[in-house]
């Protein structure tokens, strides 16, 4: 090429620039992570729902720890005595040395947790019922202040420890986030005598088909007063149903002998219900372990038929009233129980609607269902229980058998590991009775 003077050739014309709407490809501004509480889509374009989901107002925690009693010390207010412990037959507290009585604040009372059930709106949790967090050290201390002295307790295991040099009583009353302090608890009311007694009666009934060795090792006596973990919701619901309804119409029957058959003619009807309704103390199991209802391997839903429990009388939570007593620590947190929730929300929609369908006197069929839930309200609590359990080997790992009396009202309800065989029997020999008494109504009518 001839370029006499060195020159250098002549630049590209620079291309215009790209319209804004075609900037939407790879490493495009579209792809760059939004600033740090920002939302990169405008709630505006999202589906109703979606939208209600995001703009909803974060999570409310009410807040029912006891700052008097975070040092770990519950003191007589009368002589400043802190063993205190609770006095079984009623609710009040009673301190060991003078004796004096005093009960506890009722939670509902104290945090108006009865009110306005049906302008709840969004997810409220008090504070004992926030999210465990599963690094939360199970081991707490406290300084001793009539010694000095560390005082340690494992809150896996107890709520409650003595200090071994000036007898002092310490409680975790902090609701530390480990899932080990509720909001409240319900006292013990029925006494380990009481239990024992309804236990024992509870099996001779059913003693005549129980396993040898059960009836061999049963010890009611070794019953266990436990504080079972519960979350106790408020909900503000609304729910549609929609199904086929059948009223009778006809009744008629066609043939003779073996081949008569009865027929029924009904007209179908379109079923539809739309119910508002208020949900006040409804109680959930807030452990997985006692939340798992396998039938294969355990009795954990003995639990559940001794309900129900007393919750309005429940009071704030104070560790004095577990002396005595074990508990069970909360491993579920409010997100994982939701489900459970609208479960028995849709149960109890269902039934809110039974008395306007009794004219279909053929059923009704439920094909859809929707559940809207407008605000809920969850306090973790505690509630008593007597606990007897028994262990029969066999086949994997074996079967856990319970016997459960409620703490409160003394309904009493269990499981008993029985002999197949003498079942069986007794349904052969009743089997047997009935058929004699049949075949003695054919002769005498013959």
């Amino acid at each position: 090429m001839n370029n006499p003077g060195n020159t250098p050739p002549p630049l590209p014309p620079v291309p215009p620039p790209l319209p804004k709407a075609t900037l939407d490809g790879p490493g495009s501004p579209h792809d760059v992570p939004p600033l740090p509480g920002s939302f990169p889509l405008d709630p505006a374009t999202l589906p109703d729902p979606i939208r209600a989901e995001i703009e909803a107002p974060d999570p409310e925690a009410l807040d029912t720890s006891a700052a008097e009693l975070k040092d770990g010390v519950n003191r007589c207010p009368k002589c400043g005595s802190s063993d205190v412990r609770l006095k079984i037959g009623t609710d009040v507290l009673v301190c060991q040395y003078c004796r004096h009585q005093w009960h506890g604040d009722r939670v509902e009372e104290a945090f108006g947790l009865g009110d306005g059930l049906d302008q709840l709106r969004g997810t409220n949790i008090a504070s004992g019922a926030r999210n465990i967090d599963a690094g939360t050290a199970a081991l707490m201390s406290f300084k001793c202040t009539g010694c000095g002295a560390e005082v340690t307790i494992n809150t896996e295991s107890s709520m409650t420890a003595r200090c071994h040099w000036c007898r002092h009583v310490f409680g975790v009353n902090e609701q530390v986030s480990n899932g080990a302090v509720p909001d409240a608890v319900l006292p013990f009311r029925i006494s380990k005598d009481d239990a024992v007694a309804r236990i024992r009666q509870f099996v001779d009934k059913r003693r005549l088909f129980a396993l040898k060795a059960f009836k061999d090792q049963f010890t009611p006596e070794n019953v266990v007063g436990v504080y079972m973990p519960y979350m106790i919701v408020d909900s503000n619901v609304s729910a549609a149903v929609s199904g086929k309804g059948e009223i009778q119409t006809r009744e008629y029957t066609v043939g003779s002998g073996d081949k008569k058959k009865t027929y029924y003619d009904a007209d179908v009807y379109q079923v539809d219900r739309q119910v508002d309704f208020t949900v006040d103390d409804l109680p959930l199991e807030s452990s997985a372990q006692r939340g798992n209802m396998d039938i294969k391997v355990n009795t954990n839903n003995i639990i559940n038929t001794i309900l129900p429990f007393d919750t309005k009388n429940a009071v704030k939570w104070n560790a004095s009233y577990l002396l005595g007593f074990s508990s069970e620590k909360r491993d579920l947190d409010v997100e994982k129980m939701m489900p459970r929730l609208e479960d028995q929300l849709l149960s109890i929609a269902r039934s809110e609607v039974h008395s306007s369908v009794r004219r279909f006197n053929r059923g009704v069929r439920w094909e859809q269902e929707q559940l809207e839930v407008h605000g809920t309200r969850w306090v973790s609590m505690y509630l008593p229980v007597w606990l007897y359990s028994y262990h029969q080997p066999g086949r994997n790992g074996g079967m856990l058998h319970y016997i459960a009396v409620n703490g409160r009202t003394g309904e009493t309800m269990g499981s008993v590991p029985v002999q197949q065989w003498k079942l069986l029997l007794a349904a052969l020999t009743t089997g047997t009775i009935v058929e004699a008494l049949v075949i003695a109504l054919l002769v005498a009518s013959a």
